[in-house]
Protein backbone atom coordinates (compact mmCIF):
# COMPACT_ATOMS: atom_id res chain seq x y z
CA UNK A 1 0.00 0.00 0.00
CA UNK A 2 1.37 3.66 -0.74
CA UNK A 3 2.64 5.72 2.24
CA UNK A 4 -0.51 8.37 1.58
CA UNK A 5 -2.64 5.86 1.33
CA UNK A 6 -1.31 4.33 4.31
CA UNK A 7 -1.03 7.09 6.28
CA UNK A 8 -4.57 8.42 5.30
CA UNK A 9 -6.26 5.01 6.26
CA UNK A 10 -4.15 5.70 10.09
CA UNK A 11 -5.21 9.16 10.30
CA UNK A 12 -8.84 8.45 9.73
CA UNK A 13 -8.02 5.41 12.81
CA UNK A 14 -6.63 7.50 14.90
CA UNK A 15 -9.83 10.09 14.48
CA UNK A 16 -12.09 6.90 15.22
CA UNK A 17 -9.90 6.06 17.99
CA UNK A 18 -10.52 9.49 19.89
CA UNK A 19 -12.21 8.96 23.00
CA UNK A 20 -13.42 12.22 22.55
CA UNK A 21 -15.29 10.97 19.06
CA UNK A 22 -19.12 10.01 19.48
CA UNK A 23 -19.87 7.04 18.12
CA UNK A 24 -21.88 8.25 15.05
CA UNK A 25 -18.42 9.98 14.55
CA UNK A 26 -16.20 6.73 14.97
CA UNK A 27 -18.25 4.78 13.03
CA UNK A 28 -17.88 7.58 10.18
CA UNK A 29 -14.13 7.38 9.87
CA UNK A 30 -14.01 3.86 10.48
CA UNK A 31 -16.48 3.24 7.08
CA UNK A 32 -14.37 5.13 5.37
CA UNK A 33 -11.14 3.55 6.38
CA UNK A 34 -12.59 0.57 5.27
CA UNK A 35 -14.15 1.70 1.88
CA UNK A 36 -10.20 2.78 1.02
CA UNK A 37 -9.02 -0.31 2.32
CA UNK A 38 -11.01 -2.15 -0.12
CA UNK A 39 -10.81 0.33 -3.02
CA UNK A 40 -7.15 -0.11 -3.02
CA UNK A 41 -7.64 -3.31 -3.61
CA UNK A 42 -9.36 -2.96 -6.89
CA UNK A 43 -7.42 -0.45 -7.93
CA UNK A 44 -4.15 -2.61 -7.71
CA UNK A 45 -6.06 -5.89 -9.32
CA UNK A 46 -7.14 -3.52 -12.62
CA UNK A 47 -3.58 -2.38 -12.67
CA UNK A 48 -2.17 -6.03 -12.47
CA UNK A 49 -4.80 -7.00 -15.23
CA UNK A 50 -2.80 -4.52 -17.24
CA UNK A 51 0.66 -5.32 -16.54
CA UNK A 52 1.09 -8.65 -14.00
CA UNK A 53 4.10 -7.98 -12.99
CA UNK A 54 3.72 -5.02 -10.87
CA UNK A 55 1.70 -7.32 -8.33
CA UNK A 56 2.65 -10.53 -8.40
CA UNK A 57 0.97 -14.05 -6.93
CA UNK A 58 3.00 -15.16 -3.48
CA UNK A 59 2.64 -16.29 -0.13
CA UNK A 60 3.86 -15.31 3.27
CA UNK A 61 4.26 -17.75 6.54
CA UNK A 62 2.95 -16.47 10.39
CA UNK A 63 3.56 -17.91 13.18
CA UNK A 64 0.35 -18.00 15.30
CA UNK A 65 1.11 -19.24 19.09
CA UNK A 66 -0.67 -20.07 22.05
CA UNK A 67 -3.11 -18.70 23.58
CA UNK A 68 -6.33 -19.49 21.56
CA UNK A 69 -3.97 -19.82 18.17
CA UNK A 70 -6.76 -21.78 16.69
CA UNK A 71 -9.03 -18.85 17.51
CA UNK A 72 -6.34 -16.68 15.84
CA UNK A 73 -5.96 -18.48 12.58
CA UNK A 74 -9.89 -18.38 12.47
CA UNK A 75 -9.85 -14.47 12.85
CA UNK A 76 -6.86 -14.63 10.17
CA UNK A 77 -8.88 -17.18 7.67
CA UNK A 78 -12.08 -14.36 7.88
CA UNK A 79 -9.60 -11.57 7.27
CA UNK A 80 -8.19 -13.52 4.39
CA UNK A 81 -10.66 -14.81 2.37
CA UNK A 82 -12.74 -11.53 1.55
CA UNK A 83 -9.47 -9.76 0.43
CA UNK A 84 -8.74 -13.04 -2.15
CA UNK A 85 -6.34 -14.48 0.05
CA UNK A 86 -6.14 -18.28 0.94
CA UNK A 87 -5.04 -19.98 4.45
CA UNK A 88 -3.74 -23.08 5.24
CA UNK A 89 -2.95 -23.82 8.96
CA UNK A 90 -0.11 -26.84 10.11
CA UNK A 91 0.13 -28.19 13.85
CA UNK A 92 3.53 -26.31 14.90
CA UNK A 93 3.90 -27.35 19.09
CA UNK A 94 0.91 -26.01 20.84
CA UNK A 95 0.46 -23.21 17.98
CA UNK A 96 -0.07 -23.09 14.13
CA UNK A 97 1.87 -22.17 10.90
CA UNK A 98 -0.33 -20.60 9.00
CA UNK A 99 0.53 -20.49 5.36
CA UNK A 100 -1.08 -17.30 3.13
CA UNK A 101 -1.26 -17.17 -0.58
CA UNK A 102 -2.52 -14.01 -2.22
CA UNK A 103 -1.25 -11.55 -4.75
CA UNK A 104 1.15 -9.19 -3.30
CA UNK A 105 -1.45 -6.51 -2.40
CA UNK A 106 -3.80 -8.75 -0.97
CA UNK A 107 -1.31 -10.10 1.32
CA UNK A 108 -0.48 -6.83 2.13
CA UNK A 109 -3.75 -5.59 3.07
CA UNK A 110 -4.56 -8.72 5.01
CA UNK A 111 -1.50 -8.50 7.14
CA UNK A 112 -2.52 -4.86 7.85
CA UNK A 113 -5.97 -5.61 9.15
CA UNK A 114 -5.12 -8.95 10.35
CA UNK A 115 -2.84 -7.08 12.62
CA UNK A 116 -5.00 -4.14 14.06
CA UNK A 117 -7.66 -6.56 14.98
CA UNK A 118 -5.63 -9.05 16.94
CA UNK A 119 -4.68 -5.88 19.09
CA UNK A 120 -8.35 -4.98 19.17
CA UNK A 121 -9.53 -8.59 20.02
CA UNK A 122 -6.76 -8.75 23.24
CA UNK A 123 -8.31 -4.98 24.17
CA UNK A 124 -12.41 -7.06 23.85
CA UNK A 125 -11.41 -10.13 25.67
CA UNK A 126 -9.14 -8.23 28.47
CA UNK A 127 -12.74 -5.66 29.13
CA UNK A 128 -15.04 -8.54 28.92
CA UNK A 129 -16.27 -10.46 31.89
CA UNK A 130 -16.40 -13.30 32.21
CA UNK A 131 -19.60 -15.24 33.13
CA UNK A 132 -19.85 -16.65 36.49
CA UNK A 133 -21.06 -20.07 35.18
CA UNK A 134 -18.98 -20.10 32.24
CA UNK A 135 -15.59 -21.78 31.83
CA UNK A 136 -13.25 -18.89 30.98
CA UNK A 137 -11.64 -20.60 28.25
CA UNK A 138 -14.49 -21.54 25.91
CA UNK A 139 -16.06 -18.49 26.96
CA UNK A 140 -12.89 -16.59 25.15
CA UNK A 141 -13.20 -19.18 22.16
CA UNK A 142 -16.98 -18.03 21.60
CA UNK A 143 -16.26 -14.56 21.84
CA UNK A 144 -13.35 -14.66 19.33
CA UNK A 145 -15.48 -16.86 16.74
CA UNK A 146 -17.86 -14.18 17.22
CA UNK A 147 -15.68 -11.42 16.45
CA UNK A 148 -14.42 -13.40 13.53
CA UNK A 149 -17.49 -13.78 12.14
CA UNK A 150 -19.03 -10.34 12.07
CA UNK A 151 -15.51 -9.15 11.00
CA UNK A 152 -15.53 -11.59 7.69
CA UNK A 153 -19.20 -10.58 6.53
CA UNK A 154 -18.15 -6.32 7.49
CA UNK A 155 -15.04 -7.22 4.87
CA UNK A 156 -17.25 -9.43 2.49
CA UNK A 157 -19.37 -6.16 2.09
CA UNK A 158 -16.66 -3.64 1.77
CA UNK A 159 -15.26 -5.86 -0.59
CA UNK A 160 -18.42 -6.17 -2.96
CA UNK A 161 -19.14 -2.62 -2.79
CA UNK A 162 -15.60 -1.33 -4.11
CA UNK A 163 -15.76 -4.09 -6.74
CA UNK A 164 -19.35 -2.44 -7.62
CA UNK A 165 -18.77 1.07 -7.47
CA UNK A 166 -15.45 0.50 -9.52
CA UNK A 167 -17.45 1.11 -13.33
CA UNK A 168 -15.31 -0.65 -14.82
CA UNK A 169 -17.86 -3.75 -16.18
CA UNK A 170 -14.88 -5.84 -16.22
CA UNK A 171 -14.41 -6.16 -12.30
CA UNK A 172 -16.38 -9.02 -11.41
CA UNK A 173 -14.01 -10.93 -14.32
CA UNK A 174 -10.73 -9.71 -12.91
CA UNK A 175 -10.91 -10.39 -9.66
CA UNK A 176 -12.80 -13.80 -9.91
CA UNK A 177 -9.23 -14.71 -12.56
CA UNK A 178 -7.12 -13.32 -9.07
CA UNK A 179 -8.60 -15.89 -7.56
CA UNK A 180 -8.63 -18.74 -9.74
CA UNK A 181 -4.87 -18.13 -9.59
CA UNK A 182 -4.76 -17.87 -5.86
CA UNK A 183 -6.22 -21.23 -5.76
CA UNK A 184 -4.03 -22.59 -8.57
CA UNK A 185 -0.96 -21.64 -6.20
CA UNK A 186 -1.90 -23.48 -3.11
CA UNK A 187 -3.17 -26.62 -4.61
CA UNK A 188 0.30 -26.74 -6.49
CA UNK A 189 1.91 -26.38 -3.11
CA UNK A 190 -0.60 -28.55 -1.20
CA UNK A 191 -2.35 -30.95 -3.95
CA UNK A 192 -3.50 -33.24 -0.94
CA UNK A 193 -5.34 -30.69 1.74
CA UNK A 194 -8.25 -31.70 3.27
CA UNK A 195 -10.92 -29.18 4.86
CA UNK A 196 -10.90 -29.30 8.85
CA UNK A 197 -14.18 -30.22 10.06
CA UNK A 198 -16.53 -27.55 11.66
CA UNK A 199 -15.72 -27.13 15.38
CA UNK A 200 -18.10 -26.87 17.93
CA UNK A 201 -18.07 -24.35 20.77
CA UNK A 202 -19.63 -24.28 24.11
CA UNK A 203 -19.06 -21.35 25.68
CA UNK A 204 -21.87 -17.83 26.13
CA UNK A 205 -19.30 -15.64 24.83
CA UNK A 206 -20.50 -14.93 20.92
CA UNK A 207 -23.07 -12.13 20.80
CA UNK A 208 -20.84 -10.31 22.97
CA UNK A 209 -18.12 -10.94 20.59
CA UNK A 210 -19.91 -10.19 17.21
CA UNK A 211 -20.66 -6.86 19.10
CA UNK A 212 -17.32 -6.23 19.49
CA UNK A 213 -16.39 -7.35 15.42
CA UNK A 214 -19.04 -4.53 14.59
CA UNK A 215 -17.24 -2.02 16.65
CA UNK A 216 -13.56 -2.86 15.49
CA UNK A 217 -11.58 -0.75 13.13
CA UNK A 218 -10.81 -1.97 10.02
CA UNK A 219 -7.29 -1.10 9.88
CA UNK A 220 -3.56 -1.17 11.30
CA UNK A 221 -1.56 0.20 14.13
CA UNK A 222 0.92 -2.60 15.40
CA UNK A 223 0.59 -5.78 16.80
CA UNK A 224 0.99 -5.51 20.74
CA UNK A 225 2.12 -8.77 22.76
CA UNK A 226 -1.09 -8.69 24.82
CA UNK A 227 -2.78 -11.35 23.13
CA UNK A 228 0.43 -13.51 22.47
CA UNK A 229 1.81 -13.12 18.94
CA UNK A 230 4.89 -14.20 17.19
CA UNK A 231 4.60 -13.05 13.93
CA UNK A 232 7.42 -13.92 10.90
CA UNK A 233 6.50 -12.88 7.50
CA UNK A 234 8.46 -14.14 4.52
CA UNK A 235 9.28 -17.16 3.18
Amino acid sequence: MSEAMLSKVRKLLAQAEDPACTPAESAAFTAKATELIARYGVDRALLAAQDPTTDPVGDRVLDIVAPYARDKVGLLAAVAEPLRCRCVRRRQGNGFVAHLFGFASDLERVDLLFTSLLVQAAHGLAGTEVPADDHPAAFRRSWLAGFAEVIGGRLWAAETAAASESGTPSVALVLADRSDRVQRRLTEEYPRLRTAPPRRLGGTGFGSGAEAGRRAHLGGRGVGASFGTDRRLGR
